[in-house]
């Protein structure tokens, strides 16, 4: 409960820095507001209404030429503005509600890379802007990139395409795409990857020899609740006078900061009657995709 508070208090400050970021450009828009009064009268009216952060969003990718026309903290911004975009969109997404399926309960890792990849596709296209020439260069260079690499962590998929990106941003001249996409994933990996330990989980099969069955099975109930751990039943069997040992096998998850051996620790010296505990990782759709 206390882990949830947290991720809740976490996603309001985000959303209130957010906010607090579109206020402050809107309040900022004075000086544009006054140029656009020296244009003609059809076009000060819809200029005067344009917010500028609907319009740094909006506005077609500019090309190197459009760029000059703008001071580097202005472009810095737009391109921050555009990237903070689709990290909103695609978190949207990424973490849609699902009745079958808690929140932080689905595959993180998926999650992570879901809204990594809005962010490098946002920057490509800045890069590429309306050259065509780059297009093609992108498309090579990222056929390179193998998504069927044997990776643990498929973010690390996705930093290998924001180092593409930053590598063609580089090779345009395009130093201030380059800095800000590069700080931008730094603190959104940062963002990702907080209190990424106990929100990743391992589907695991635990399996209790016990002369006590009863007694065993409510130790276990009693430590899954207290570690708030998602257990069910997979198999029960008493002892009974050919076989004085019985066996329970639970199907649980257990987060990745959650060491077996500590477990059985914890369950031998909480119930003597235990002759022997195995643990073995299986298979499950929960360790790839929710």
């Amino acid at each position: 409960m206390m882990q949830n508070t947290r991720r809740l208090v976490l996603v309001a400050v985000i959303g209130g820095v957010l906010l607090a970021l579109v206020l402050m450009l809107s309040s900022t828009g004075g000086p544009a507001r006054e140029a656009a009064n020296r244009q003609p009268a059809n076009s000060a009216a819809s200029a005067e209404n344009t917010n500028p952060f609907i319009a740094a969003v909006t506005e077609v990718a500019p090309s190197d030429d459009n760029f000059e026309n703008l001071s580097r903290m202005d472009a810095a911004v737009q391109i921050v503005l555009r990237l903070l975009f689709a990290v909103i969109l695609s978190g949207i997404l990424a973490f849609r509600p699902r009745a079958d399926v808690p929140l932080f309960r689905r595959s993180l890792y998926v999650s992570q890379t879901q809204i990594l990849l809005a962010v490098v596709a946002a920057a490509l296209m800045m890069v590429v802007g309306d050259s065509a020439a780059r297009a093609f260069a992108i498309f090579a260079a990222a056929s390179l990139v193998r998504f069927r690499t044997n990776i643990r962590d498929p973010k690390e998929i996705t930093v290998l395409l924001i180092s593409l990106a930053l590598g063609l941003a580089a090779g345009v001249g395009r130093w201030e795409l380059g800095i800000a996409l590069c700080l931008f994933a730094l603190a959104l990996l940062w963002l990702l990857e907080f209190n990424e330990q106990q929100n990743i989980f391992r589907s695991m099969e635990l399996t209790v020899k016990t002369r006590d069955t009863d007694k065993t099975q409510e130790v276990l109930q009693r430590i899954f609740k207290r570690k708030k751990l998602d257990a069910e039943v997979r198999e029960l069997d008493p002892p009974d006078e050919k076989n004085p040992v019985g066996s329970i096998v639970y199907y649980l998850n257990l987060p990745l900061n959650l060491r077996t051996d500590t477990m059985s620790d914890r369950i031998l010296r909480a119930d003597p009657s235990v002759e022997k505990i195995q643990w073995s990782k299986t298979k499950s759709a929960q360790d790839i995709y929710q």
